[in-house]
């Protein structure tokens, strides 16, 4: 098992659609919830968020590699996706 960094925004509303993601993703899967997730607010934490490579939010990384980077227009099924799609290879 692999840990998740997690960079967002606390006024992003696509970061706000990515933590919903992963509630109703721990509600599905359990163990999902074992997967230990650094979550870092950028704006709260910029020396921490520069050491990393990405331009937008919410974005995760599963150990070094970036997995997903939110765009903009992404709809909720489509971060849902992608945040599933990070869990999963989290898992591996």
């Amino acid at each position: 098992m692999q840990e998740i960094t997690m960079f967002y925004l606390d006024d992003c509303g696509y970061c706000h659609k990515a933590h919903r993601a992963l509630e109703e993703l721990y509600e599905k899967n359990p163990e999902y919830r074992k997967i230990p997730i650094t979550k870092i607010e950028e704006s709260r934490q910029p020396d921490v968020a520069d050491r990393y490579d990405y331009w937008a939010v919410p974005t995760f990384f599963v150990g070094d590699r970036k997995v997903f980077e939110a765009h903009i227009g992404m709809s909720y099924e489509a971060i849902y996706e992608k945040v599933q799609e990070a869990l999963d290879q989290a898992l591996q």
